[in-house]
């Protein structure tokens, strides 16, 4: 006997328990680990790194998780690190934000990397995320990709002595050394 697809959808995931993180992806819920420290720390220095340029240069908001992006009624994500340029900030909601970002860091973690790498990379394109960077704490490196018409495209890998530069943020240099 076959069993029914249920899709569920925003609705469904707000009347998820509080206590624990989860995203629905394609309308099914996901479940997201607590990160670990490493994971935290990584994502401290980004998000300093990030904000500082970002509020230096009055260009818009940096915001981590937790938080929804609701992508669609069947897509709703937590990236580690987001932002959100000036002339786009009507998407931010008390509760949410409501379309896609600017920019979105993940952190891989063994429990996401295939998830974040696959499915939510590809959702991230499709809704018109202009830059996607993936962080690899195992390899230290960062891998920043911009979006084209086939999806995110790699305009740079960075490790070790690099200094991240960004397409979108088009002035800003992360020492690599200082997020691992």
């Amino acid at each position: 006997m076959a069993r029914a697809r249920i899709k569920f959808t925003y609705k469904d995931y707000l009347q998820l328990p509080e206590d624990k993180r989860y995203e629905l992806i394609e309308g099914e819920f996901f479940m997201v680990p607590s990160p670990s420290y490493s994971h935290q720390l990584i994502s401290k220095r980004l998000f300093r790194a990030l904000d500082d340029y970002v509020t230096k240069l009055e260009l818009g908001e940096v915001l981590y998780a937790p938080l929804d992006i609701v992508l669609s009624q069947e897509n709703v994500l937590q990236p580690d690190i987001l932002f959100i340029s000036k002339g786009r900030l009507d998407i931010i909601t008390e509760r949410n934000i409501q379309g896609a970002p600017d920019l979105v860091i993940e952190i891989l973690s063994s429990t996401t990397a295939e998830r974040d790498k696959g499915l939510k990379q590809k959702l991230y394109a499709k809704s018109g995320v202009r830059e996607f960077w993936l962080v690899d704490p195992d390899k230290k490196i960062i891998e920043v990709m911009s979006l084209g018409e086939g999806g995110f495209e790699s305009t740079g890998i960075y490790k070790a002595e690099a200094m991240l530069k960004s397409p979108l943020l088009e002035d800003i240099s992360i020492s690599i050394r200082e997020i691992f």
